[in-house]
């Protein structure tokens, strides 16, 4: 096939500046004599002394300017001949275009501080702030750079202890090496022959390319599964959405015939349609004043059946009694795979009954015949499933001690063994990262941590310690995880001695929990200003604060378009300013709080069923159904925490993430619904009179 003339020109080029390299000059010569008989064109060598001239000019001017602190001048050459995708990609140059910003920033408070100066330091410091805002924006996440952020709002950097590295003398040197290494790579114009270069690589370049590409393909894999996940909590909440709209609107329309709605029944409505966990910006986004028009539901009334609000209630059957000493030798004696079998049954009956009666019967007859061996004295109890060899028993363990602390009665029941706290923290340091088994443990200390008691003997464990490690690394942590987590931390903190465990070490707790704040996962941003409100109440821990300029970070994180987050913050400066002594709060009594299982404790079920295998309500009522009557009688409990505190303020009482999605948003229904409730009714019965004309 016949090149082009200008692929022939390139390839000879190639050629004569390799051989010119190898100082083959006859061989040359001779080339270039040929290629003029053939009529091919050879391109005239250009020498580089000129273009390698210019580029020395560059860098000293470069360095000049870094020297005279001419930032202006600096920005305007590294801006023109640093190439874009290096400062874009590069995370070097990234670093160094950061500390170079910084270098220029507080060069005046390295001379003699006149009027010019200070003058010339303000134009600067607006320099940088936009800096921070723009470029500098991509590194506010690194833990490295997050102190500089503050920067601006300092009044004298030179005293300040984030900063006092800054102005060693040994800085600005380390800081012009740094630079001059990276010019000398970057702006180096290279005099290796093309065809020599190729050769050296043989294909290395390529190589990177492609595992820097199945990198960036499982990143995206890992994004693409948590977006999925969110996706179908979406898909759920928008099913449960349809139904609860329906109902609301059969609801409405019987007010026409005279049917009163009380405030009760759209506070039930309202925690069934946000129990999903919802952000909480999706509760305050509610607008009783504008309910929409009925032509625009009317498909919804023909879609569902009735609502039952009106009519007499069905009966609840009660579920089938158990033989539960059976279940119990079944559990301790069968094989693994029946144990994981009767375990998920179990858990089953208690997760996936009615909420009310039903639910309570089941707990009742748990507790009442002693699933657990809680008041056993054998040698081997139910509860040392938990050390099982086989992870499918371990976790089904798991997640039936998970379920049991969702409810108030199974966490009285859980609180009287001493030895279930040991094998629970057991479990949690030594299950493998974010495992189901591991998320259910966790998920149990925590709500477990709503009882005092728990409180103090888990505090006496070091599970601070082990959740604040824990925490360093949030990045790599499921989402249950890291908000259970976290909440779990804050319950503790609220305990007097959990306040002083983190003044120990109160600069690593802050840093740990400053970073938390900037975390993508926003649902533990309330649990976050709770803990810090609680342990700023101890003057070792505000002092730490103050040195680390905790105000001057908090205030970065006050511009987030969260009205009542940046309340919850203005708290936490007040205290971080008070003077007050410590609280004690150890004469307080356990909090009452509500029943709440999550929607996803059954998530991830792994235990598939073999041919002809019975699991479930199936394999308890086919073959461990009871001869005597087990239920026994059970009270009624209130269906709602209490509202005891304002939402502007920062969590101050012991909650687990689900049962504070609940009340938050039962608080916002309680405020809107004295206020909203005639327009409500006046609007819908207006419209449904207008339809019926």
């Amino acid at each position: 096939h016949r090149l082009s003339l200008s692929h022939n020109m390139q390839l000879c080029s190639i050629w004569i500046k390799y051989l010119k390299y190898g100082e083959f000059e006859e061989t040359v010569h001779h080339f270039e004599k040929e290629c003029k008989n053939k009529g091919k064109v050879v391109p005239k060598p250009r020498g580089n002394s000129l273009r390698d001239s210019k580029t020395l000019i560059i860098q000293k001017d470069l360095l000049s300017s870094f020297d005279d602190g001419d930032f202006k001048v600096f920005f305007e050459l590294w801006t023109e001949f640093v190439p874009l995708e290096v400062r874009d990609c590069d995370p070097h140059a990234q670093k160094l275009e950061f500390y170079l910003h910084v270098h220029f920033t507080i060069f005046p408070l390295k001379i003699h501080l006149g009027r010019h100066d200070r003058a010339d330091f303000e134009v600067r410091i607006t320099h940088f702030k936009h800096y921070l805002e723009t470029r500098g924006a991509a590194l506010s996440q690194t833990t490295e750079f997050l102190p500089y952020y503050a920067l601006p709002f300092v009044p004298n950097p030179m005293v300040h202890p984030s900063f006092r590295d800054l102005f060693q003398e040994s800085w600005i040197p380390e800081m012009k090496q740094e630079l001059e290494k990276f010019l000398t790579v970057t702006l180096k114009v290279s005099d290796t022959p093309r065809l020599l270069s190729l050769y050296k690589d043989g294909g290395r370049n390529t190589k990177d390319t492609i595992q820097q590409l199945q990198l960036q393909l499982a990143e995206a894999e890992k994004r693409t599964s948590s977006y999925m996940r969110r996706f179908n909590k979406m898909q759920a909440d928008h099913h449960n959405l349809i139904g609860v709209t329906a109902e609301l609107v059969d609801s409405l329309e019987a007010t026409v015939s005279g049917k009163m709605i009380s405030p009760e029944y759209l506070q039930s409505m309202c925690v069934r349609l946000f129990s999903s966990q919802l952000r909480q910006s999706a509760a305050q986004s509610i607008d009783f004043t504008r309910p929409g028009t009925v032509s625009d539901n009317t498909h919804l009334c023909e879609k569902h059946p009735p609502s039952p609000l009106y009519r007499r209630p069905k009966e609840v059957p009660l579920l089938p009694s158990l033989d539960y000493d059976k279940l119990k030798r079944d559990l301790l004696g069968g094989s693994d795979r029946l144990k994981a079998l009767l375990l998920q049954a179990l858990c089953w009956r208690l997760t996936r009954s009615l909420q009310g009666e039903q639910r309570d019967t089941v707990l009742q007859a748990y507790v009442s015949n002693d699933l657990l061996d809680c008041h056993s004295t054998r040698q081997k109890p139910v509860l040392l499933l938990m050390r099982s060899k086989n992870e499918m028993v371990r976790q089904y363990m798991a997640r039936l001690i998970n379920a049991f602390a969702s409810l108030a009665e199974g966490r009285v029941y859980l609180s009287q063994v001493p030895s279930l706290l040991r094998l629970l923290i057991e479990s949690l340091r030594t299950e493998e990262k974010d495992s189901v088994s591991r998320e259910n443990v966790l998920g149990a200390l925590q709500k477990l941590s709503l009882r005092r008691s728990q409180q103090s003997a888990m505090i006496e464990d070091g599970l601070i310690d082990w959740l604040v490690d824990e925490l360093q690394d949030s990045d790599c942590l499921s989402d249950y995880t890291l908000e259970y987590a976290v909440a779990l931390l804050m319950n503790l903190c609220l305990r007097t001695r959990g306040k002083r465990k983190c003044a120990e070490n109160p600069k690593y707790v802050l840093k740990v929990l400053t970073d938390l704040l900037g975390h993508e996962n926003h649902e533990i941003r309330p649990y976050v200003n709770g803990t810090l409100y609680s342990i700023l109440c101890i003057h070792a821990v505000r002092e730490e604060a103050k040195e680390m300029s905790m105000e001057e970070i908090l205030h970065c994180y006050s511009k987030e378009e969260n009205p009542e987050l940046n309340r919850q913050i203005e708290f936490i400066i007040k205290q971080l300013n008070s003077e007050g002594p410590e609280s004690d709060d150890e004469e307080e009594d356990d909090d009452d709080e509500e029943d709440a299982i999550e929607t996803d404790l059954d998530k991830e079920e792994v235990l598939q069923l073999q041919p002809r295998e019975l699991s479930g309500e199936t394999l308890l009522t086919t073959e461990y159904l009871g001869v005597r009557d087990t239920h026994t009688h059970t009270h009624n409990r209130r269906s709602a925490a209490p509202l005891g505190r304002s939402v502007d303020e920062p969590l101050q009482r012991p909650v687990t993430p689900i049962s504070h999605r609940n009340t938050h948003i039962m608080q916002v229904v309680h405020t809107h619904t004295h206020t909203h409730i005639y327009c409500i009714r006046t609007t819908w019965s207006n419209a449904f009179w207008t339809r019926g004309s």
